[in-house]
């Protein structure tokens, strides 16, 4: 970054001196400490001065001096926003100090580290490969999205902004600066500046931390890796609507070649390596887990323009006022009308998007359920993730093991009140199949998540049990509380050693001798744990693990043990016809979780991937692991539209008529996850099958899978039948 600075310019030069004493007395420097201060020669805004020490670099940022135009230059905020955000691990410079001590250097300031790397003042990233040009953009992007899915909360910034309503703040406050800066009139802007108030999206409420001004430019990459190792430039920063940063971001994609707001920031079109706006888009979506339709783009492109043309008018403004921050402050006038022409016409047409998968879609009230889900996980599920570990690992060898953590019960009461309760079931949350298999893959990602939302298995399956087969006493007894959350239950053996289990689904055989019904000698009976003769002998293990988290497997002993007559669900004898109503769902819920665990564990191996180096190389630029990684995608893919097939299958024939689909995914998820699984678990290594990284404990669920609710061959077996027999309808229908 030294290559960008000059000598201090005359209308920012501070007393050195001063700075010096100051920064001794905060022990930031050593009074016997020489100062070099030189001035960055890029930013429009803030003057940005190289503070360098005989044994560190800094940086020092300040107001400008003069008359500003009221709001801007809050450098408080700037300190502010990095503190947190240094704090929470994302990639900013540390911060040291704020001062508000005008007599220091003329104006408020504050002192960060200096970051080494590499910084691209233009946009087309010139002296890269076109691999590497596409490898940073997508790096920007998921960086970008990375800050959009931080939970306000947790950085102590609920108040930074004004929440819901950004759009509107926005084009209000643009459209202000503009006319506090404007030296001429220029009709587009006063034209842009009323469509853009008279077309404000219609929802305008979701809030999340954003930048306000993220480009390129603004980004400090890795020397090597495309990393992105610090964000810079926090003025504008506030809370609002994150897709106005994005479309921010992706502004220079829709401009024509002919417009260049600076020598190095101008149209991306035909710029090799770059990927297009519609791919950004979908890493964009893909990495926040929101849908990649997005169809008031053209909206915040325009807004976009707007704003980047009303702070050039303020870039000029300054210069003509004499305390501009950059040397090319004059050039600024001549951007301002071409970029508003330029939004006018985004503005008035439709844009091209990534393309939305319209096989299997959702309910609209799914897919708001769905992002509902999604926001909720990112919010309070994964960041408590650590916290679920240490209390497992804390209480390893104690039966406070098998109780469930306060932090999940509290997650519970959240999920509750949020309505994100019972979702599986259709006649309580009036969703389709189809629509819960969506939300299944997102709870897939986290192995307790779907107990936040009561849709755990072996409750989800026992719940459908009751509802569907139940008496009104049984349901009254079991499925209330059970739909309340107030107590478990278990399929024994599966879920027995939580101490709030409370009852147990058992399948016993009738004493019937009937051998020409084969299907009608067995009934599921409901017995409460706590019925004499019902002994946990020992719990026992997967692979090393109890999998206290769900309440473990646990082998029991029924001595003696007798119940009414009324806890028989349905009937003597009709066990099995309960179970072919009952593993239908259930099974489509586990292999749905079973795609979200294997889009987790491809994002692992994928950071993994390109990270690491072997042999002077990445590891992804090794063709096996390339390959590795196209091939998990391709089963991923298939995976997900069979099984979402299925669902649809199952909301339109229902489960008898889907028995041939059920048998197929049972098969493919399983076989899928643990492929997927043990291609990263081979790119980390050693660490793969630690407990450091949750690979192994992902793929002891993946691997369980393919016996839990009958084995493959089992359902080889049944889909073989199945087939067979509508191959032989097929030629009986030709004949």
């Amino acid at each position: 970054m030294e290559d960008l600075t000059t000598p201090v310019r005359k209308q920012h030069f501070f007393d050195v001196s001063h700075l010096q004493r100051y920064l001794a007395r905060k022990s930031v420097v050593s009074n016997n400490d020489t100062l070099i201060v030189r001035q960055y020669s890029c930013g429009q805004s803030n003057p940005t001065f190289l503070i360098q020490t005989p044994s560190e670099s800094y940086v020092l940022r300040k107001k400008p001096p003069g008359m500003l135009l009221p709001g801007a230059h809050k450098v408080d905020r700037e300190y502010r926003v990095q503190k947190a955000l240094f704090s929470a691990g994302f990639p900013v410079p540390q911060t040291f100090l704020h001062c508000t001590d005008a007599t220091v250097i003329g104006t408020e300031f504050y002192l960060m580290a200096h970051v080494k790397g590499r910084i691209f003042r233009d946009v087309s990233l010139p002296g890269v490969s076109a691999a590497e040009r596409s490898a940073l953009y997508v790096a920007a992007v998921e960086v970008l999205a990375r800050l959009h899915s931080l939970n306000l909360a947790s950085l102590n910034l609920e108040g930074y902004g004004r929440g819901p309503g950004y759009c509107k703040r926005q084009v209000s406050t643009w459209t202000k600066q503009y006319m506090a800066a404007a030296h001429k009139d220029i009709p587009a802007m006063n034209e842009l500046s009323d469509w853009l108030m008279g077309n404000l999206p219609a929802s305008d409420n979701e809030v999340a931390l954003v930048h306000g001004d993220f480009r390129v430019d603004n980004l400090i990459f890795h020397p090597t890796e495309a990393r992105v190792i610090a964000v810079l430039d926090w003025e504008l920063s506030t809370t609002g609507q994150p897709l106005a940063d994005l479309a921010y971001f992706l502004m220079p994609h829709y401009w024509p070649r002919s417009l260049n707001v600076t020598s190095a920031m101008g149209s991306l079109k035909g710029i090799e390596g770059v990927p297009s706006a519609a791919d950004l888009l979908s890493v964009y979506c893909r990495c926040r887990g929101i849908s990649s339709a997005l169809p008031e783009l053209n909206f915040y492109l325009a807004l976009s323009s707007f704003k980047l043309a009303a702070i050039a008018q303020g870039v000029y403004a300054r210069h003509l006022l004499g305390n501009a921050s950059a040397p090319n402050a004059d050039e600024f006038d001549q951007c301002v009308e071409p970029l508003a022409e330029v939004a006018l016409q985004l503005a008035q047409r439709s844009l091209p998007g990534p393309a939305e998968d319209r096989l299997f879609r959702q309910t609209a009230r799914g897919q708001a359920v769905l992002q509902q889900v999604k926001d909720f996980m990112r919010q309070y599920v994964l960041p408590a993730q650590k916290e679920v570990a240490e209390y497992y690992s804390t209480h390893a060898h104690s039966p406070q093991r098998w109780h469930t953590p306060k932090v999940i019960e509290d997650l519970k009461a959240k999920a509750r009140e949020a309505g994100l309760w019972n979702l599986f079931l259709p006649a309580v949350s009036g969703l389709s199949q189809l629509d819960y298999a969506h939300i299944a893959e997102e709870t897939g990602r986290c192995v307790y998540a779907p107990e936040v939302l009561n849709c755990q298995a072996p409750d989800t399956g026992n719940m459908e049990v009751l509802h569907l087969f139940g008496s009104d006493e049984q349901k009254r007894e079991w499925l209330e509380p059970l739909l309340r959350g107030e107590i478990r239950s278990c399929f024994c053996m599966t879920g027995a050693g939580n101490p709030q289990c409370k009852v147990a689904i058992v399948m016993c055989r009738s004493t019937s001798q009937d051998v020409s019904n084969r299907h009608g000698q067995h009934s599921m009976i409901l017995v409460p744990m706590d019925t004499p003769g019902v002994n946990l002998v020992r719990p026992l293990t997967v692979f090393g693990e109890d999998d206290a988290i769900h309440g473990g497997h646990f082998e029991v002993h029924f001595e003696n043990v007798r119940v009414p007559v009324s806890n028989i669900i349905l009937g003597e004898g009709r066990g099995f016809e309960i179970a072919q109503g009952r593993l239908g769902p259930g099974r489509l819920h586990h292999c749905m979780r079973a795609v979200g665990l294997a889009e987790r564990a491809l994002e692992l191996l994928c950071r993994r991937a390109a990270t690491r180096r072997t042999f002077g190389k990445k590891l992804y630029e090794h063709e096996v692991v390339a390959h590795w990684i196209a091939e998990c995608r391709l089963m991923i893919e298939q995976t997900r539209l069979l099984t979402l097939s299925t669902a649809h299958a199952l909301d339109t024939q229902g489960s008898r008529a889907a028995r041939k689909q059920i048998a197929m995914i049972k098969v493919a998820a399983g076989r899928m996850a643990c492929k997927v699984v043990d291609h990263a678990i081979q790119v980390y290594g050693g660490a793969g099958v630690s407990g450091d990284f949750p690979l192994a404990q992902m793929y002891a669920y993946a691997r369980t899978l393919r016996i839990a609710d009958g084995p493959d061959e089992v359902h080889l077996s049944s889909l073989a039948r199945l087939e067979l027999r509508d191959q032989l309808r097929k030629a009986r229908a030709k004949l």
